[in-house]
């Protein structure tokens, strides 16, 4: 075989090797480069927005997402009002972490070239206190010169108390805090980093 018909074989055989390692790898989860909001409404219409500090989370090979949010790291700039949440609201003494699973498609993933985006819908269940529910986010993914994933909300995704049992919890905070009301639709948004590697 000549010098010429080795070289596209070569080419060839090192694509199907390094999509095979991109569509197989481990991802994981960067949180110093990551960042979780969300936004409340209290008394009709005073919106605030509030963002938790610590998250973590894995893609494996198969495509099986997982993010993991700390729940006691909930952070809305007043500190008595965060205590009240980890202990009224989420009972992080009892329930540490909300999780959030989702499946992706590495293999349309592993096509992105640097600087490419890749538009997303994802179906997964979003679980806090044992009670889990549907979540749909529509989502960038954004190949970096790194070679890490950035994943970021074309749109807030909205999450309902009522869906996860936290309407009781949502209670005792209006109560406390003397509210009229505190609204039960929470609108979440995020930017992820994945960088590759194992979990």
């Amino acid at each position: 075989m000549t010098v010429l018909l080795k070289l596209p074989l070569r080419l060839a055989l090192l694509s199907m090797v390094l999509f095979t390692s991109f569509a197989h790898a481990q991802w994981t989860l960067d949180g110093s480069k990551s960042r979780l909001s969300f936004v409340t409404t209290k008394a009709v219409n005073v919106g605030e927005v509030h963002q938790f500090d610590r998250v973590s989370g894995s893609v494996d090979e198969a495509g099986q997402a997982e993010l993991r949010i700390d729940l006691a790291s909930v952070n809305t700039a007043i500190p008595i009002r965060d205590e009240r949440i980890r202990k009224l609201l989420f009972e992080t003494n009892r329930f540490p972490d909300a999780v959030l699973s989702t499946r992706v498609p590495m293999d349309e993933l592993a096509k992105l070239k640097a600087g490419e985006m890749k538009p997303l819908t994802l179906e997964g269940d979003l679980g806090i206190r044992g009670i889990s529910a549907p979540v749909s986010s529509s989502v960038d993914v954004i190949k970096l010169a790194d070679g890490s994933l950035q994943v970021v909300s074309r749109a807030p995704v909205l999450v309902n108390a009522a869906d996860l049992k936290l309407l009781e919890g949502v209670e005792k905070l209006r109560e406390i805090a003397g509210l009229p009301s505190i609204g039960q639709n929470v609108a979440v948004s995020f930017q992820l980093n994945f960088r590759p590697g194992s979990r």
